[in-house]
């Protein structure tokens, strides 16, 4: 049930965890994409505005809760790449605890302020109350994203990248029930779908916990390592907080864009809440390979196979350029098709809406290839173990997003929105280019014993010359 990723072609490895998870991760976004569209089908794009205006600070909350998920299991990977199989297991076992804890916590801030939260960032007034009825039932849902995030963030550092996607399909389908379910029969409106999504993590979550405390002998942790530890939770929190606080920095510059954009209006704040959905879709394979050079990273440092390091990111670059390449080419022609899917052929203003969110989905797809480095890179370093470095790249997004939303899109207006991510990733790889260099260099350094190695091995391969 567990892959090695310390031996082998890098690119063969790496593109074979990365096709598991992103199938895993275009099943979540299937079950996004259903709510949107029947939000958008069947209650209207005022519903769906409501339901984009929230975005930003969806991706404050959840994305720190998925960044503490994942950074929490890269001292498993180093673990399992170092073989120190009770040590791995105790650090499982003080994640759970650790992610308990947080979650308890945001549940309850979030739901305290939620109005609070929606009032700040300028809602418009015909969305307010939706917007209000999503989002809260979105924030009581984070037990559900620590539940699922963690175990299957522990199950992909293991090496196995296609567990997680057999539950995901489970909530996908079931997420549409239930959606269809809470809007047509129970007439919930946007609170239907935010209901829909959180259930259906759930169901997900407890169904992959089942699963793995049955399939993976390997995890089943004894007395002892079941114990509270201060020391793996220091080092746990090392990982996860600024992997999470990398995210919620990130979302600070969006939440700034949003705030704009909302002065904007209702149908600009619909534009990028529809584009968004697509665009959502077409970067999961960028979401899958930074997941994917995470684990092939942690597991390479932890034994010690310091030269892999750069091999991996260069492979990963290379599929990063060619599906950027492909996306654009694709959405040069589709991307009207793709917003319809959202829209009503009826909806009024359906003209000027299509052409400013296909205008929103070009401008990003033409900048893919700095957001495929964006993921490559930064979780490259946080799976070498410098979790807290990459936080400068978020902090660097944040201020580029800042920047735009705040002097740029008040002046110029919908195309400063749109170029605003643009930036944001430009600025991250003027830092994380160097840094990823500068982070392999400092392993090797600290590591002479894994340097001898790998001299060893290159002259290993050197093949003796003919007399």
């Amino acid at each position: 049930m567990t892959k090695d990723l310390t031996s082998g072609s890098p690119m063969r490895l790496i593109l074979g965890f990365t096709l598991p998870t992103l199938f895993g991760l275009l099943f979540q976004q299937f079950y996004n994409l259903v709510d949107a569209m029947i939000v958008g089908k069947l209650l209207g794009a005022q519903a769906l505005g409501a339901v984009g205006a929230t975005g930003s600070i969806n991706f404050f909350v959840i994305g720190f809760c998925l960044g503490v998920c994942s950074g929490f299991a890269i001292p498993v990977a180093q673990r399992m790449g170092a073989k120190d199989y009770p040590q791995m297991r105790r650090y499982v076992a003080n994640a759970a605890y650790l992610s308990a804890l947080i979650a308890l916590v945001l549940t309850v801030v979030t739901g305290i302020f939620c109005r609070d939260i929606l009032t700040a960032m300028k809602t418009p007034a015909d969305l307010f109350e939706g917007a209000n009825a999503y989002i809260f039932i979105i924030f009581m849902g984070i037990p559900a994203v620590f539940l699922y995030n963690l175990l299957a963030s522990i199950i992909r550092s293991l090496g196995d990248s296609r567990t997680p996607v057999y539950f995901l399909a489970l909530s996908a389908g079931l997420n549409i029930v239930l959606d269809l379910m809470f809007i047509l029969w129970f007439q919930a409106g946007v609170a239907g779908a935010a209901a829909a999504t959180v259930l259906s993590q759930a169901v997900s979550g407890i169904a992959c916990l089942i699963y793995m405390v049955k399939k993976f002998p390997i995890l089943r942790v004894t007395r002892e390592e079941r114990q509270p530890d201060w020391a793996s939770c220091r080092s746990l929190c090392a990982m996860g907080l600024p992997m999470g606080l990398q995210y919620s920095i990130t979302a600070i510059g969006s939440i700034v864009l949003q705030t704009s954009v909302n002065a904007l209006g209702s149908i600009y704040v619909t534009a990028i809440s529809t584009g968004t959905k697509v665009y959502q879709l077409l970067c999961c394979p960028f979401d899958a390979m930074g997941a994917a050079m995470a684990t092939y990273c942690g597991q390479n440092v932890g034994a010690g196979r310091l030269d892999r390091l750069n091999q991996g990111v260069r492979s990963c670059s290379l599929l990063g350029l060619g599906y950027s390449a492909a996306a654009l080419v694709a959405m040069l022609f589709l991307a009207p098709q793709c917003v319809m899917m959202f829209l009503s052929s009826a909806e009024p203003q359906l003209e000027l809406l299509l052409s400013l969110t296909t205008q929103y989905i070009l401008t990003l797809t033409a900048f893919f290839f700095p957001l495929a480095l964006v993921n490559i890179l930064r979780f490259s370093i946080q799976g070498m173990g410098f979790s807290t470095l990459a936080i400068l790249a978020g902090v660097l997004e944040m201020i580029a997003r800042t920047v735009v939303g705040h002097f740029f899109v008040p002046s110029m207006g919908y195309t400063a929105a749109c170029f605003a991510s643009p930036a944001a990733w430009i600025c991250a790889d003027l830092f994380l280019i160097p840094a990823c260099l500068g982070c392999v260099a400092r392993l090797k350094r600290s590591n002479p014993t894994a340097a001898l190695e790998t001299l060893s091995r290159t002259i290993a391969k050197i093949k003796p010359a003919k007399a």
